[in-house]
């Protein structure tokens, strides 16, 4: 059986993974602000080093490395702590683990179908995030609202996952990068979306062809397969899990920058 690190793991799609995978017999380590093997916070430089550590003396080998800690853009929330978190946290841990990582290990960045369904997001904070200058990507940020944010680390995301997935150092070493673009999934952070005095209005906005939000259980799933051995030949991939959403407003090919 593998040995996979999970971070958000605490609750939401995280909670979800980490069970689906513990349920078919792999070994879990959990990075979270809280109920975690590992807590800490790695939307801060000193949460990211001592959760890398931490995992490195409860393992010496890692087979996948899923971060799934982030943060909504609601209106009440620093668009700075959404760069850091999402994106620097995301790629501090899959960089930090690298070296714990064989060949057929597997990463598994999560984006999201607001890359492609929100308009008017940020490219300069992508752009940003892409030549790994966190502190210029939080400046930034710190002129645009949080929800504008959001999708910009998302794409950033999928975009390093393209990017970096096919060289040398990953794909040529054995180690699979992909990412998953969900669309509202019920969890925790989409009830707080509900919950927004400015932004509630527009968390059932977007049509689905299921008619229903998604669960977390059905992110995990795929999630799982990515991971996997049965997805060998996908490398680079950005895989939607988002009911038809990104289908029915772009019927013939993904939009956005």
């Amino acid at each position: 059986m593998s040995s996979y690190v999970v971070s958000g793991a605490a609750s939401g799609i995280g909670a979800a993974l980490t069970a689906r995978l513990r349920s078919d017999g792999h070994t879990v380590i959990t990075v979270d602000l809280h109920d975690a093997d590992v807590v800490g916070d790695l939307a801060t430089t000193s949460g990211r080093e001592s959760a890398v550590a931490a995992i490195g003396q409860l393992t010496d080998r890692v087979d996948g490395v899923v971060p799934c800690a982030g943060v909504a853009g609601l209106t009440d929330t620093d668009p700075g702590l959404v760069v850091s978190l999402n994106y620097f946290g995301a790629l501090a841990l899959v960089t930090g683990l690298r070296r714990l990582m064989v060949e057929g290990s597997s990463v598994v960045l999560v984006s999201s179908n607001s890359v492609t369904c929100q308009p008017g997001w940020s490219t300069e904070v992508a752009a940003a995030c892409l030549d790994d200058d966190e502190e210029k990507a939080r400046r930034l940020a710190a002129t645009e609202a949080a929800v504008q944010i959001y999708p910009a680390t998302k794409a950033a995301l999928a975009y390093w996952a393209r990017r970096e997935g096919i060289k040398p150092e990953w794909a040529g070493a054995g180690i699979r990068v992909n990412a998953v673009a969900p669309g509202l999934i019920a969890t925790p952070m989409t009830d707080r979306l509900r919950e927004d005095p400015e932004l509630g209005v527009f968390a059932d906005a977007y049509p689905t062809a299921l008619n229903r939000p998604g669960r977390p259980e059905e992110v995990a799933a795929l999630v799982a397969f990515l991971l996997s051995e049965d997805a060998s030949l996908l490398v680079g991939s950005v895989v939607f899990a988002d009911g038809g959403t990104d289908a029915l407003l772009h019927p013939h090919r993904p939009e956005g920058m």
